[in-house]
């Protein structure tokens, strides 16, 4: 049966393009979060018509499919819960068009976030949307799961950047949504598709807007001996309307594992610091720099240090972007939530934090997008030991439904995924999700596509889920 699915498969994408060998297809078993299922084959097609031509294979087979770009999802969007086809977007990695004049460019989903804005960097253009991944991750990713990163304090997620869409719909359709101008007649299916984390349809082609470059950066660290400080400096900054390109934050453990794995120049003895980026025009920097050494000082900063170089400057966000990384050095593996909550409450939910660590006895590190409140707690642990990672997996639910209690959200950016959709009922009613389902029925009637994701597949409220024991890769993509 294996050999003549695969043998049908290879017909569709050529045989290079097929995996179905165990020891292959284990490394498509997980993403960066901490569950795990073993697809059928994995495939990789290298056009839309391939792809097209693989979702009929699918329905005809009656086997799930699940698109998947780099890997480096954390909530298990990647992931074939219930195995199936796995399709990979290694070969549509082109970028087809860059249109500097109007500010577009189209891409394949499998192009890697950095290389667009590398493509054009002569320009004075780029894309704006960062994720900490950047590297690594795709644009097709980002799409499913509205990535942000630490510049969506000023420049928004994902769906801000992106105009239009190429889909295959799960039955077998190819269709268009909007398009290359800023408003399209119609309903808006584009806004509908970034972020269904791949439960409505496969994205072929992207159509992106480009973001001019500031004429002016500058990047201040701000040191503090106590994280209320840094927390009550983050609600200062926003009550008196500025608002920064970025605005991080990272506790002393995140500052300690940092400053071992990147020397980029993070005191290790600070309670917290603050990593602000400010962009625009010249004379509107300085002054803005100026009210943030205010601001600091009011809160009782340690110190207020501005990069004098690129160079420095580059190291700070090297240290802040290899973060989760970096914590490889305190533990073999660590679970990283997502939760949002307002800005005025960070200070009360860190000390809940604290409380959950104190309690359970798991070393929690913090660190995350406060401009927008994006929290990233970051649960240290050994995934080998059973007990202790139920610990993290209940730890990590705890702490989401205090955001949610406090007016927060589930996720900010990495997606619910299998990860959090039995906690969807925390944040959603009854009638909610019975419209969400429906309108992911006219999309995907029979469920094939990406199936048990986004929603809760139990009766329970807010339940939480303990995954199968994932082994030592928790954590470590």
């Amino acid at each position: 049966m294996q050999e003549t699915l695969s043998a049908e498969l290879a017909a569709i994408v050529g045989p290079d393009a097929v995996l179905d060998r165990r020891e292959d297809l284990m490394l498509y078993e997980y993403d960066g979060s901490v569950d795990r299922a073993l697809p059928q084959a994995v495939v990789f097609p290298a056009s839309t018509a391939e792809v097209l031509a693989l979702v009929r294979w699918a329905n005809e087979h009656k086997l799930p499919i699940v698109a998947r770009g780099a890997g480096t999802g954390l909530s298990g969007g990647a992931v074939a819960a219930k195995g199936g086809l796995v399709v990979g977007f290694s070969r549509l990695k082109k970028i087809l068009e860059i249109d500097i004049p109007n500010q577009r460019a189209v891409v394949q989903p499998g192009v890697v976030n950095l290389d667009l804005s590398q493509a054009m960097q002569s320009s004075g253009y780029y894309y704006a949307p960062d994720p900490s991944s950047q590297k690594a991750c795709t644009i097709g990713g980002n799409v499913a799961e509205n990535s942000g990163g630490p510049h969506t304090l000023a420049y928004g997620v994902t769906t801000n950047h992106v105009l239009g869409l190429e889909v295959v719909l799960p039955e077998g359709e190819v269709i268009h949504t909007g398009g290359k101008v800023f408003d399209c007649p119609g309903y808006d299916l584009t806004g509908l598709l970034v972020g269904s984390e791949g439960t409505l349809g496969i994205v072929t082609q992207i159509i992106v807007r480009l973001t001019r470059r500031p004429e002016a950066v500058k990047t201040l660290l701000a040191i503090f001996e106590s994280v209320d400080d840094a927390s009550e400096t983050v609600a200062e900054i926003t009550a008196r309307a500025i608002t920064p390109a970025a605005l991080e934050l990272m506790d002393q453990l995140a500052l300690q594992a940092v400053e071992t794995a990147t020397r980029a120049g993070y005191p290790m003895d600070a309670a917290a610091v603050l990593l602000v980026e400010l962009e625009g025009l010249i004379e509107g920097v300085e002054a803005q720099a100026e009210q943030i050494r205010e601001v600091c000082r009011k809160c009782r900063a340690r110190d207020v240090r501005v990069a004098q170089s690129e160079r420095e400057r580059q190291l700070l966000w090297a240290g802040r972007k290899n973060a989760f990384g970096a914590m490889g050095r305190l533990a073999p593996s660590y679970y990283v939530q997502d939760g949002v909550i307002p800005r005025t409450r960070i200070g009360e939910t860190l000390r809940f934090i604290r409380e959950v660590s104190d309690r359970t006895g798991l070393k929690i590190a913090n660190v995350f997008h406060a401009g927008d409140g994006n929290l990233h707690p970051v649960i240290l642990f050994d995934a080998r030991d059973k007990e202790q990672y139920r610990q993290v997996i209940q730890a990590g639910a705890e702490i989401l439904k205090f955001c949610v209690s406090i007016g927060g959200s589930l996720t900010g950016e990495h997606g619910i995924g299998m990860e959090k959709n039995e906690l969807m009922p925390l944040l959603f009613t009854e009638d909610d999700l019975t419209v969400m389902g429906r309108i992911k029925a006219v999309f995907n009637p029979d469920g094939r596509l990406n199936p048990a994701k986004v929603f809760p597949t139990t009766k329970g409220c807010g339940e939480i889920r303990i995954p199968p024991q994932a082994g030592a890769i928790a954590g470590a993509m």
